[in-house]
């Protein structure tokens, strides 16, 4: 009861700062409100504003003002354009992570709470906060090492944790009333968001995950000779603290420092595009934040990035898509654009073909044609993504999360380059991965995986056969017994609804009848 209580007094407070934002029941939507809504407004204080700062701004504004777990909600709802409309979901992508940095002398209790041992004994030399962020902090510290190494040390903010778990409870409790007495609520599943939000914030207070996150991408990225990754200081990481090396390089945000270092914006631009890309579509795991914050020059050229707390995963038959959607737009076939959608399942066949793919021309061929500094790849994925939806394509996360890191990352390259041409600068990757994935030689690749499986087949034709029998015999007696636990597969594989998995029942049903009915013929 009084767990209820204290969550009901922090979602009051919440809507009370909304509403000084004038982002709980804005006053743009004033007219269309019913009745309890407009008293609502009343109630909270809410207020019309001047200057016209748009709403989704101003939520963001406020979520910033409540601190660190609002601060991750905004973030989780700018992916969700379906739930709260593309524009609001553009505003939150700028909220700004960032809080007044905690005590030196706490973050050294914190390390040595996590180690056991003092300070001293891990680090020659700990200095000052350089960057403070809702959840965690960065110090730059020397190794006690011999020789000493210089390195980047990540505290988490002390009670983190419990201050998480109780916002979390109260958005909980917003949810279970919003879906209650919300038909709208329960279509948006608004519990699903909250429990999204909870399983990426466990993720994120535990920074063994992006230690683990950080060394995966170098393992994958190890080969590319233009990007690096920051070591992982091990023995120096826990789930509270996380050590890498330290990185001497220039900030991207800063344009006029990378040319004074000798660097070609326009280059790093070219390099910032194709290394999203390569990521994505060689690696299918994507660094998912990278703004110009997170993102360095090394002496050497090489990109580097870090905080690796957002991370992206693309399977293979996610990034075949991709690369054959971006590939398609690029060749300007669209035919083959709306096939690529059907094959993967993602719309349903009952939509015609060719009207689907009247709908993708309307989308490129704007494009082309027009100067390269108008041309916004993460704009095309958008529009792509709201057609998809009026031909019932369900929204497919890992798609969101790179659409969304696409805006960033084209952010980022048009601030170096204001002439940027993305198209030009992503073709050599798309067409990379078609060849390796698409081309002659994957056909054979995957000829050579076909022959394996007849040799497989081969194999355990004799047991089939066996098989095949007692399916015989078991016809013969009054019919096929499924235990129990298979009947409850072959149910969840139905219920999935995959063209592949439809179109395996089909064909192995197919098989046991006919090899069932072969000892009457």
């Amino acid at each position: 009861m009084f767990e209820t209580f204290s969550d009901f007094r922090r979602l009051f407070h919440a809507m009370r700062v909304l509403a000084r934002h004038d982002a709980l029941i804005p006053h743009e939507y004033r007219a269309q409100l019913p009745g309890s809504l407009r008293f609502a407004r009343l109630f909270f204080g809410g207020r019309s504003r001047d200057g016209e700062v748009p709403p989704g701004v101003r939520l963001a504004l406020a979520l910033e003002s409540l601190g660190p777990a609002y601060i991750k909600l905004g973030q989780v709802l700018a992916t969700r354009p379906d739930l709260i409309g593309a524009e609001i979901a553009t505003a939150l992508e700028s909220l700004q992570d960032s809080l007044p940095p905690f005590p030196t002398e706490a973050a050294r209790e914190e390390i040595g709470r996590a180690f056991g041992r003092p300070v001293e004994a891990l680090f020659l030399t700990f200095g000052e906060p350089i960057a403070a962020a809702s959840i965690a902090q960065v110090h730059r510290a020397e190794t006690s090492d011999d020789p000493p190494r210089s390195v980047a040390v990540k505290v988490l903010r002390p009670n983190i944790e419990e201050e998480f778990a109780r916002d979390l409870s109260a958005f909980a409790l917003a949810a279970r009333l919003i879906e209650r007495f919300s038909s709208e609520g329960r279509r948006l599943r608004a519990s699903a968001v909250v429990a999204t939000l909870a399983r990426s914030v466990a993720i994120e207070l535990d920074l063994r995950m992006e230690a683990a996150a950080a060394s995966e991408l170098a393992e994958r990225t190890g080969a590319d000779s233009d990007f690096h990754v920051p070591e992982v200081d091990w023995h120096r990481t826990s789930s509270r603290v996380l050590t890498t090396e330290w990185i001497d390089g220039t900030p991207l945000r800063d344009p006029a420092a990378l040319e004074a270092a000798g660097h070609d914006p326009r280059r790093v631009a070219v390099l910032v595009i194709r290394t999203f890309l390569t990521q994505a579509l060689h690696h299918g795991f994507f660094h998912a934040d990278m703004h110009p914050g997170n993102l360095f020059v090394g002496s050497d050229g090489r990109l580097v990035a870090v905080d690796f707390g957002i991370m992206g995963r693309l399977d293979h038959p996610m990034r075949r898509f991709m690369a054959e959607t971006l590939g398609g737009f690029l060749a300007r076939d669209y035919r083959r654009v709306a096939e690529v959608h059907y094959e993967a399942g993602f719309v349903p066949r009952t939509h015609d073909v060719e009207l689907f793919a009247q709908a993708l021309r309307a989308i490129g061929e704007p494009i082309f044609g027009r100067e390269a500094r108008n041309i916004s790849m993460a704009k095309l994925l958008q529009q792509l993504f709201d057609t998809t939806r009026r031909f019932d394509m369900m929204l497919q996360p890992q798609l969101v999360l790179l659409q969304k890191t696409m805006v960033v990352v084209e952010g980022v390259a048009r601030a170096l380059d204001p002439d940027f041409d993305i198209w030009e600068a992503s073709r050599p990757v798309v067409e990379r991965w078609m060849l390796e994935h698409v081309g002659p030689q994957a056909q054979l690749r995957d000829a050579a995986e076909g022959v394996t499986a007849i040799g497989r087949l081969a194999r355990d034709l004799p047991q089939i056969l066996r098989n095949a029998e007692v399916v015989s015999t078991m016809l013969a007696e009054g019919g096929l017994r499924l235990h129990p636990e298979t009947a409850r597969e072959i149910s969840e594989a139905q219920l999935a609804r995959t063209r592949y998995v439809r179109v395996a029942i089909v064909i192995a049903t197919g098989a046991l009848l006919v090899l069932a009915a072969a000892p009457f013929l």
